[in-house]
């Protein structure tokens, strides 16, 4: 089944969402959006427009992954070498799928690039799914996106902090009373008395 998410990029990029859910599914594999759209899925609404999907997948599936999506039209984008992690393109729509591995101890550690071996954060693919509409999918825990939003400008000197990146910490943190998927203020802490 093909997934329609809606008019321009926007809800091409949730029908892309669905695609890919829908072959993981189909190839039993695990995969788990990161950056902007998982909090999105976390908040339960599209908070702002977004250039690409980022996920996560397993280093060993991706062979499979992208051979599937290829087969749907998607092409591989040549700008990004794919043994440091999979961009493909279809349209105006650019998926990124970042891979992960495990190391000798069963951590969850990055899977390719120059960066491949470092561990991710614990409990990093262990959060509740988000969901959007009648969309749902697997997101990186909340306190793995905003570590790695705050911290990116540490890892990568040459990449500034991002004016939307400080704007979806404050979201996530705020966020971080309400149930996944739930729209609208936060919940007042409970009382202490």
């Amino acid at each position: 089944m093909g997934w329609v998410g809606g008019v321009g990029v926007e809800g091409r990029q949730v029908g892309a969402i669905g695609e890919v859910l829908e072959v993981a599914l189909e190839g039993g594999m695990g995969v788990w959006l990161r950056g902007g759209w998982a909090m999105d899925f976390h908040l339960g609404e599209v908070t702002r427009p977004h250039l690409d999907v980022d996920w996560y997948c397993w280093r060993d599936d991706v062979d499979r992954l992208s051979a599937a999506l290829l087969g749907r039209g998607w092409r591989v984008d040549p700008r990004v070498p794919v043994d440091t992690q999979l961009d493909l393109l279809r349209d105006d729509v650019e998926l990124s799928f970042a891979y992960l591995a495990r190391d000798a101890s069963g951590r969850v550690v990055v899977g390719g690039g120059p960066w491949a071996g470092t561990p991710l954060p614990e409990g990093m693919l262990d959060g509740p799914p988000g969901r959007i509409g009648e969309l749902t999918a697997p997101i990186i825990s909340v306190a793995a996106q905003i570590e790695f939003k705050e911290m990116y400008p540490i890892w990568m000197p040459q990449r500034p902090r991002r004016s939307k990146d400080v704007a979806d910490i404050a979201r996530l943190r705020a966020a971080a009373t309400r149930p996944v998927g739930a729209t609208g203020p936060a919940a007042p802490p409970p009382h202490p008395g």
